[in-house]
């Protein structure tokens, strides 16, 4: 039996969507951070594989929420390591500080900015430490018709303002929720026993804050105005990275995953609004 959990995320719903058969649990119907009510539930549902979708992202409020970033994003993937289930944990580029000037690729050495960031890294650290059987797969940008994301907010902004200042000087790639779930639901067949690995998977293509909100407007037709402006003159409590795009190589010779370039997606997504 299989086990999604974080089903009231953005991955989570999609994932879900996608594997009617499983299980999928939010907080109320499984506490991950609680050992023993993670082993309890694994052994009696039977459960052989783990997606885990469940993770703290408030990215500035965990600079002064560490216990609790800590909680979600470290404690509950070791306690879903340990159960000895097979695992898929979805982690993010924000463990990359952005200094490079290519793309990451899996084996260049995290270094994170934020406390965000660290949870994430700390908790892919636990999952490969522990269980027998596992997969990262790092990620960036995740926007869906669900909960908080960029698009959302563009789209509930755009309406009200004739212009907005988006950062234009960090980089990377927007991830459609629904392309990620696919992505998963190929690889779960995949998965060799004792496999240990780190993947990448964004969508194709790379462009900043800046380009991602232009084109959003573009596409809803909306005639609000952005203005690219510099990360410094857009104050947050937690460092982004300036540059983190994924490269997805490995992700596609292994496992023959074919990816959207990010338009391509954001067009796809919009139209189910």
């Amino acid at each position: 039996m299989l086990l999604i959990t974080g089903k009231n995320g953005q991955l989570g719903r999609e994932v879900a969507a996608l594997l009617p058969g499983a299980i999928a649990t939010g907080s109320d119907e499984l506490d991950i951070t609680d050992e023993h009510a993670v082993t309890s539930f694994v052994a009696k549902h039977g459960i052989d594989t783990i997606v885990n979708c469940a993770a703290y992202t408030a990215v500035d409020r965990a600079e002064n929420e560490h216990k609790l970033a800590e909680s979600a994003n470290v404690q509950g993937p070791l306690n879903l390591a340990r159960t000895g289930a097979k695992i898929i944990h979805i982690s993010t580029d924000y463990v990359f500080n952005g200094t490079n000037f290519k793309p990451y690729v899996e084996t260049d050495n995290p270094n994170p900015c934020s406390v965000y960031g660290a949870t994430k890294l700390a908790g892919e650290h636990a999952v490969l430490s522990n269980a027998e059987t596992a997969i990262i797969i790092r990620t960036s940008w995740l926007y869906s018709p669900h909960r908080h994301n960029f698009l959302k907010t563009m789209l509930r902004l755009g309406p009200e303002n004739t212009s907005l200042n988006v950062v234009f000087d960090q980089i990377g790639t927007p991830t459609y929720a629904s392309d990620l779930a696919g992505a998963i639901f190929s690889i779960l067949p995949k998965m060799e026993h004792g496999q240990r690995d780190i993947y990448h998977f964004s969508n194709e293509g790379a462009c900043s804050w800046y380009d991602f909100a232009v084109e959003i407007m573009r596409l809803a037709r909306l005639k609000c105005e952005i203005n690219p402006i510099e990360s410094r003159d857009y104050s947050t409590k937690a460092r982004r990275p300036f540059y983190s795009v994924l490269n997805k190589s490995k992700i596609k010779n292994d496992f023959k995953v074919k990816i959207p370039h990010w338009k391509e997606s954001l067009q796809k997504c919009m139209s189910r609004f």
